[in-house]
């Protein structure tokens, strides 16, 4: 009997086992590769990063809350474009359709604001809106506290009114849109206090 001294005992690999082995180091290559492929800054984690970017520019369109600092805008399902305003309970309160083009209604208080279209936020120009409040001239329904205005070529509003006083213990100002381009919205936020000299109320319109 002769005795081979040769490493592993002398027995050769199988064609089998090496094709077995060829196999597994090609599949681990190919993950590998495919991870690097996927991976950021290229992969679905930096689709995360870019989706939440644009998230933050939308919000610039949200709501601030209930003062009615900033009412009516929102950011859009799925972050894209604006969210039509949606007219707030008592928002119609002593309407009166056709209030008159004013140029003011007295001093002392400021509303404003920008006037979008829904899923672009372009602004809108030409736009009417309507205006009414209780001031220390009278009552909301007094003609002399309400008027409209028209927006200029940025979609901005403004009209400058008598100080708002409180009615129904709570001060606040109605604002309406209800022409027949856009979908209608009232809208009723609410002061801080009857010492508040400004207020800043956007809106958003949706087409018919």
């Amino acid at each position: 009997m002769t005795l081979d001294t040769r490493r592993g005992g002398g027995r050769k690999p199988s064609r089998a086992g090496t094709a077995l082995t060829a196999l597994i180091v090609t599949a681990l290559v190919a993950g590998i590769g495919w991870v690097l492929l996927t991976g950021e800054p290229d992969g679905p984690g930096a689709a995360r990063v870019a989706l939440s970017a644009e998230d933050s520019r939308q919000r610039a369109y949200a709501p601030e809350g209930r003062s009615g600092r900033r009412e009516g805008a929102g950011p859009a399902g799925g972050g894209r474009g604006c969210v039509a305003s949606s007219s707030m309970p008592g928002g119609d309160n002593n309407y009166v359709p056709g209030a008159p083009l004013v140029k003011d209604l007295g001093r002392g208080f400021v509303v404003s604001g920008t006037v979008r279209e829904a899923g672009t936020c372009a602004p809108l120009p030409g736009v009417r809106i309507q205006i009414w409040m209780h001031t220390a001239r009278g009552m909301e329904g007094d003609p002399g506290n309400r008027g409209s205005v028209m927006t200029d070529d940025q979609g901005r509003y403004r009209l400058e009114s008598l100080p708002v006083v409180a009615a129904f213990g709570q001060p606040h100002v109605h604002l309406a849109y209800d022409e027949t381009a856009y979908r209608p919205v009232f809208l009723r936020p609410v002061l801080d206090n009857e010492s508040q000299s400004d207020l800043t109320v956007d809106l958003v319109l949706e087409r018919r």
